[in-house]
């Protein structure tokens, strides 16, 4: 079934890219296993996105958007929780089957979550003051991927 794209403001415009560039490494992560790409070289990349991207993304939500609802608001809390165990997933030394297996699964499923029911529902409920802060400290730079092992192509 085919989802109307949602109309995004324009301060979650750009964390919206950036969730659309974490739904790429899960589908790359997939191509890369379906592949019988070696495990290490899979997780180089991850961890490279991890820092590069995830970290800041993070970051961003935990200080400047998730506060606009509050922290004990359900959904936030959720979103937390999905928080720490990615960064627990992600930060594991060995490149393992089944860890690949749970980033790719917990990414995708936290991605969606906040486009399709956090994101809409911080749309209705913040200030314009609080999106325009969101504009200001998000660094909406164009994403630059890391090609050095393209092992998804």
């Amino acid at each position: 079934m085919d989802r109307p794209p949602i109309k995004r403001h324009r301060a979650l415009q750009g964390v919206s890219r950036e969730h659309h560039h974490g739904l790429l490494l899960c589908w790359k992560i997939r191509a890369g296993l379906s592949k019988n790409i070696s495990l290490e070289r899979i997780k180089l990349y991850m961890d490279w996105f991890y820092a590069t991207h995830l970290v800041p993304h993070f970051e961003l939500e935990e200080t400047h958007i998730f506060p606009i609802v509050g922290n004990d608001h359900p959904w936030v809390k959720k979103v937390l929780s999905d928080h720490r165990r990615l960064i627990r997933l992600f930060t594991e030394k060995k490149a393992a089957l089944e860890t690949l297996g749970q980033i790719e699964e917990t990414l995708e499923e936290y991605i969606r979550f906040e486009e399709r029911q956090l994101f809409n529902h911080i749309q209705q409920v913040a200030t314009d003051t609080q999106m325009n802060i969101i504009i200001k400290k998000h660094n909406d730079e164009k994403f630059n991927d890391n090609t050095n092992d393209p092992f998804w192509e």
